[in-house]
């Protein structure tokens, strides 16, 4: 809805009317006209007010949704652009992540490989010791399976015994049921079922005494007469009433149940001591026998060891009684003579050591000539250090001995008195020789 134009004045001149739009008419000069024209009605105005501020509020209804959508799509357009840039940090964030992991990565393997390699020689003993803790879980592992199947296997076989101890009573009550019946006298029926009672309670409790580490042979035997009384009350009513094969059947049926539970029972009481099998006693014997034989093959080779050795050692010391009876022919004789005073059948070490020091007056290893040849030795070693001949004037020799031209000084003994003949110890052989020679090279000095 437009409003109404109103004549303006455009450089002097009037403007032309404008048309109008809507229920506006264009306006005339004419002042008929316009008195001709009719009264606006006070309900078209209404109408017109009311059309204008539908209009009105129209255009705010749209402005507002033009609004509000345009900050929909504002905000959906924040939205998408935190969420594009949540996802680029998330994706940056992912990418550093990723390369912090490869870097940390590259460095835990790189000091892995450091490790490896200075701990290369441990790691084999390290792998030594865990094969050998590997068999020896795996061995345990394969005991434990063993015990498990073991434990399945014994249960296994109390349920099966339980079950045919249950079938045997059945079959035995019928005959020893009509063997206690009498018309007049019907409680006896209970009879025949107090036995069979007699026998399980007997092995219930032999089971609990075998679990406990009691005593179990007295259960076991009140289990048997119970048993064994069953047993005989249906072969006799058996043979009487009916057929060989019901009597002796039944009887049977008596004794299976009971006896195949005590089979169980024994085997657990076997297993309980710890008494090994048949088989394992086989094996034992057998790991037995080996073992003897095994030892009596090393005690004989030890004792041929042994022979050997003391044959080695009689040869030894035959060897070496022949090689002292050769360059010790004195002290040898000496030295079993001393063996045989002193009771003994053959010559020790001190025996030995007795007869040189009683002989030659030194131990083993020395003697007199043994003394002098080191001491000459000696002399000669010294003599070349200090670089002079060993027959110098430095030569100890006796006062009487005549050097190279050189008078004979008289030496007397320091003591009062007179010389006499022999006096002045005699010389040895060696310092006899060992003057000889320094004589005689001392002339062969002059002589050059």
């Amino acid at each position: 809805m437009t409003a109404a134009p109103v004549e303006k004045q455009v450089n002097g001149h009037a403007r032309p009317p404008m048309p109008v739009l809507g229920e506006w008419q264009a306006l005339t000069a004419d002042p008929a006209e316009e008195q001709s024209s009719p009264q606006p009605d006070p309900g078209a105005d209404q109408d017109i007010a009311r059309a204008k501020a539908w209009a009105e509020a129209e255009e705010r209804r749209l402005a507002a949704e033009a609004r509000r959508e345009a900050e929909l799509k504002l905000a959906d357009a924040e939205a998408d652009a935190i969420r594009v840039k949540a996802e680029e940090d998330a994706r940056k964030q992912r990418l550093a992540n990723d390369r912090a992991e490869r870097k940390a990565a590259e460095e835990q393997a790189a000091s892995e490989a450091r490790i490896a390699e200075h701990n290369r020689r441990r790691d084999e003993a390290d792998r030594s010791r865990e094969r050998a803790a590997r068999e020896d879980q795996e061995q345990q592992q394969a005991e434990v399976a063993k015990a498990g199947d073991i434990e399945k296997s014994s249960t296994r076989w109390r349920r099966v015994a339980k079950g045919f101890y249950a079938l045997c009573a059945a079959v035995a009550l019928p005959v020893q049921m009509t063997a206690f019946y009498k018309p007049d006298a019907e409680y006896l029926l209970v009879a025949p079922v107090f036995i069979e009672v007699i026998a399980l309670v007997a092995l219930v409790g032999a089971a609990a005494a075998v679990t406990a580490g009691r005593p179990h042979w007295h259960y076991r035997l009140v289990a048997w007469i119970g048993a064994l009384t069953a047993a005989s009350i249906n072969i006799v009513h058996g043979l009487a009433e009916y057929d060989p094969a019901t009597a002796f059947g039944t009887a049977l049926a008596s004794i299976a149940g009971p006896g195949m539970w005590d089979l169980h029972e024994h085997g657990r009481i076997r297993k309980r001591d710890g008494k090994p099998s048949w088989r394992q006693r086989r094996k034992q014997r057998k790991a037995e026998k080996e073992e003897a034989a095994a030892k009596i093959e090393a005690e004989l080779r030890e004792t041929e060891r042994l022979a050997y050795f003391e044959k080695a050692e009689r040869d030894a010391a035959q060897r070496l009684d022949q090689i002292r009876a050769d360059e010790f022919p004195e002290v040898h004789r000496h030295a079993w003579r001393l063996a045989a005073d002193l009771g003994k059948t053959d010559m020790t070490e001190a025996i030995w050591r007795q007869a040189k020091l009683d002989v030659e007056g030194a131990p083993p290893g020395e003697s007199a000539e043994v003394l002098r040849m080191r001491n000459a030795a000696e002399m000669r070693v010294e003599a070349a250090r200090q670089k002079r001949p060993v027959n110098g004037s430095s030569q100890q020799v006796a006062s009487q001995v005549l050097g190279p031209k050189q008078r004979r000084v008289y030496n007397p003994p320091a003591r009062p008195g007179r010389r006499t003949k022999g006096d002045t110890p005699k010389q040895s052989a060696g310092a006899r020789r060992q003057a000889s020679i320094a004589a005689k090279n001392a002339r062969q000095k002059d002589a050059s």
